[in-house]
């Protein structure tokens, strides 16, 4: 791995340059990490971004100007190596620039930035694509943050809370085997925003919550403590720990974009959630973690 840091009095934060994803935010005041280890006999990664994709496409492929393109779950942008542009002491930026492979399996010329910033026990993630092109392009991009649930060895997931900043009972929707969006909205009851974590939450993969009902959601210890939290102001968002593994940890996801819908049929441009640059034109968007 080739890793590169960012260090405060409070917080040591480890990037690394594969996907250009954050492996490990180290408490240097507690000694304790709040980011997903990889372990693969649950989940191999830590906190990827996805690009040009959110979720899976409706058999497996999209479509531009009628020839189809396959794609994998999220995205390519996880498994690629990004190109180190700027570091200081209290921030990193890392680019992805299309190539001649990446136009072969999604026909668009484009330029992703991911940027770390570190303030405090405060950081933050910032995503900027640009279209370098001619021609409008058409993606999705989203984060996939996996925490440490329970923090403490003595602690169990079932035993610990999630906070939303909201006091309204939250909409959601699940997927079906094939990773596509069902119809049916169910709702999760809480107490002024709490809810205590069930065994069975994701027994049928992630909860998609859609339409702005939270811009944060936090993990809270049994002592109903703040451990983590993560803010964002995207369209939707997923909550996400494997099915049947009684995995130690709990994702956060902001994003824009998401799965097809099941009865999903089209091209490119008609996908939900959709976002076209114009040549020249620049997305940007952010999301902050941060630590008790």
């Amino acid at each position: 791995m080739d890793l590169y840091y960012l260090e405060n009095l409070s917080l040591k934060v480890t990037i690394n340059r594969s996907g250009a994803e954050l492996v490990r935010i180290l408490n240097k005041e507690n000694g304790k990490d709040y980011l997903w280890n990889g372990d693969e006999a649950y989940w191999k990664r830590h906190a990827p971004v996805l690009f040009p994709i959110v979720g899976s496409l409706k058999d497996h492929k999209f479509t531009v100007d009628g020839t189809d393109y396959p794609m994998g779950q999220h995205g390519f942008a996880r498994d690629m190596d990004f190109q180190l542009v700027k570091q200081n002491g209290k921030e990193i930026t890392f680019r992805l620039t299309s190539n001649e492979e990446t136009m072969k399996v999604y026909p668009y010329p484009f330029i992703l930035e991911i940027r770390y910033v570190l303030t405090g026990k405060r950081i933050l993630t910032e995503w900027t694509v640009k279209n370098p092109g001619e021609e409008p392009i058409h993606f999705q991009i989203g984060g996939h943050p996996a925490f440490n649930c329970p923090l403490n060895k003595k602690e169990k997931m079932v035993d610990s809370f999630l906070a939303f900043d909201t006091d309204q009972p939250i909409r959601y929707r699940l997927l079906n085997e094939n990773g596509l969006l069902e119809d049916e909205v169910y709702t999760l009851e809480t107490d002024g925003g709490l809810l205590p974590i069930d065994p069975h939450m994701f027994d049928r993969d992630a909860l998609i919550i859609e339409d702005h009902q939270v811009n944060k959601v936090s993990i809270l210890g049994p002592d109903r403590m703040e451990r983590v939290s993560v803010s964002f102001n995207s369209p939707l968002f997923g909550l996400w720990s494997p099915a049947g593994k009684n995995a130690p940890f709990l994702c956060i996801e902001p994003w824009y974009g998401r799965a097809d819908r099941a009865d999903f049929a089209g091209s490119i441009e008609k996908r939900d959630y959709d976002n076209r640059l114009l040549p020249g034109e620049v997305f940007s968007a952010e999301f902050t973690i941060e630590i008790e």
